[in-house]
């Protein structure tokens, strides 16, 4: 019964997000795109349980030479407790000025694009993303819940929330409790938002990648080994054409 009620939960989130976003998913595929297309980056940053969509983007079957991943092990729980733990990781999120120093190890350069996932969009560590992005000159897209961003006051001290900074911002159209399913107590069980993001991030990777195809740009996609007809090599061809991509650029 609970199951059956989580997945007409999710069934209406999802068709909200197709009822209301499309409009700005195809925008933010039409911006990735021309990045890509331009020999620019998309990257992708998230923390917390933010970094599945992330890791989802790429490397992942079905997704294709473009997008960097920007991972932070001190911003993804490896541990429930101790070193690398989920607590630890939920402090150092909203600890102001740590995300600068992450990011200063990359090169980013006017005409990429920052895709930034956050649930609630009020932590330090995806909106000093999002404004450092910004004030590198690339175009930011975020995904997170405008519901919350109605309803909550900014934690970050310069009164910003995470889809004030965007561009393009896309609403995972969950609400502020993330959790779906009331089994009659106070606190809800079974999230939303994971679900809602992963869903925009492959939407945003179909529309991008179709995008491409229509310019004449040859994608260089991360196979699955059961597609007939694909070459044995073909997977570590992708790694390296990534590669020579991030080393073209490399560390700052």
């Amino acid at each position: 019964m609970s199951a059956a009620n989580y997945y007409h939960k999710i069934s209406d989130v999802l068709a909200k997000i197709h009822a209301t976003q499309q409009d700005q998913i195809e925008r933010a595929g039409e911006l990735a795109a021309s990045a890509i297309a331009a020999g620019n980056r998309v990257y992708l940053f998230g923390s917390g349980h933010s970094v599945i969509p992330v890791m989802d983007i790429f490397p992942r079957y079905g997704s294709f030479v473009g997008f960097f991943p920007l991972y932070d092990p001190r911003l993804m729980w490896s541990n429930v407790v101790g070193p690398g733990g989920a607590r630890e990781l939920l402090w150092i999120e909203t600890r102001e000025g740590y995300i600068e120093t992450f990011l200063q190890s990359y090169q980013l350069l006017p005409g990429d694009v920052m895709i930034v996932f956050s649930h609630g969009g009020l932590n330090a560590a995806p909106v000093e993303a999002a404004l450092y992005a910004k004030n590198k000159g690339l175009k930011v897209i975020t995904v997170s819940s405008l519901a919350n961003a109605k309803a909550a006051k900014a934690r970050h001290s310069t009164g910003k929330k995470l889809s004030d900074v965007a561009d393009i911002a896309i609403d995972n159209c969950v609400e502020p409790e993330d959790a779906q399913v009331d089994v009659g107590n106070p606190e809800k069980l079974a999230a939303g938002s994971t679900m809602a993001v992963v869903f925009i991030a492959m939407s945003l990777l179909a529309e991008t990648g179709s995008r491409l195809t229509a310019k004449g740009i040859k994608l260089h996609t991360f196979v699955s080994p059961n597609v007939p007809g694909i070459q044995k090599d073909h997977n570590q061809k992708v790694f390296e054409t990534y590669t020579k991509a991030w080393f073209a650029r490399g560390w700052s």
